[in-house]
């Protein structure tokens, strides 16, 4: 009877209802919020460190790529084609997938798994939580850099899209670090293959446009996918709404995204 009991059971939760899951993954998500405001000095590393490498990029390139004489700028400052950059390396800092190796090393996240909620959730819960904090983070470097001088081409719609973009790239590199502590259950290597954004972000046009790349670090940038999220981020804040890079900037998101969202969950049942 325990047995037909815990299968009954396993199906109730594998067949929640699409209500279910957005009720679930909400509650799981306002838990993580709560666990970060309660840790707010862990969003310092989060805004510290882009702001840094955006001063210190601008600082040593400004000079060589003057406003009135580089028509990639678009009449901006070289701060505005950095921006982007510092936006997605924001992006980066995630403590999801930290947070899910503490609830897997203290027995928290059987329960999880035990409780009659969808696996879907599981995955989403914190995920959401890095959506809202990477918005929350994006707004004020953005502020920041607009009392610079740098402006969003775009508007005030420009700006919203941006915010969306960024964060929903925040939902996928923090949902690939959870699958590694699924599969690792370790923090030690779990913090570790965090640093493989770092060549993705740099092996893209992260100092000039991709045609003026070489040819090697061009072919390099074109089939890195992180290069057409940070150009739909560019060219909301250099051109306005360009429709091209807007849409590969999505797509991959969205590519990215599903493939996520599918490993995780055939992750999480095949836990044991």
């Amino acid at each position: 009877m325990t047995a037909i009991a815990r299968s009954d059971d396993t199906v109730s939760r594998r067949d929640a209802p699409a209500n279910g899951l957005v009720k679930d993954s909400m509650i799981l998500g306002g838990r993580a919020v709560r666990e970060a405001l309660r840790t707010p000095d862990s969003l310092l590393p989060t805004m510290f460190i882009p702001l840094f490498f955006l001063v210190v990029n601008v600082g040593q390139a400004a000079r060589i790529f003057p406003s009135s004489d580089t028509p990639f700028l678009e009449g901006q400052s070289y701060g505005a084609f950095q921006l982007p950059a510092s936006l997605l390396l924001s992006a980066s800092f995630g403590a999801a997938a930290l947070y899910l190796v503490e609830e897997i090393e203290g027995g928290y996240f059987d329960k999880l798994r035990a409780a009659p909620i969808s696996r879907m959730a599981l995955v989403l819960g914190r995920l959401y939580a890095e959506f809202l904090k990477t918005a929350v983070v994006a707004t004020v470097m953005v502020g920041l850099a607009l009392a610079f001088g740098i402006r969003i081409a775009s508007g005030v719609a420009g700006f919203v899209v941006l915010l969306v973009l960024v964060s929903a790239w925040a939902m996928v590199f923090s949902g690939f670090m959870q699958l590694i502590a699924l599969k690792s259950r370790s923090a030690a290597a779990t913090q570790g293959a965090s640093m493989v954004f770092f060549p993705l972000l740099f092996l893209t046009p992260n100092f000039v446009p991709r045609d003026q790349l070489t040819r090697p670090m061009e072919i390099a940038a074109t089939i890195n996918p992180v290069t057409y999220v940070m150009e739909a981020c560019r060219s909301l804040i250099l051109h306005g709404f360009d429709g091209a890079a807007l849409g590969k900037g999505f797509a991959v998101v969205a590519v990215a995204m599903a493939l996520m969202l599918t490993l995780s969950v055939r992750m999480v049942n095949g836990y044991d």
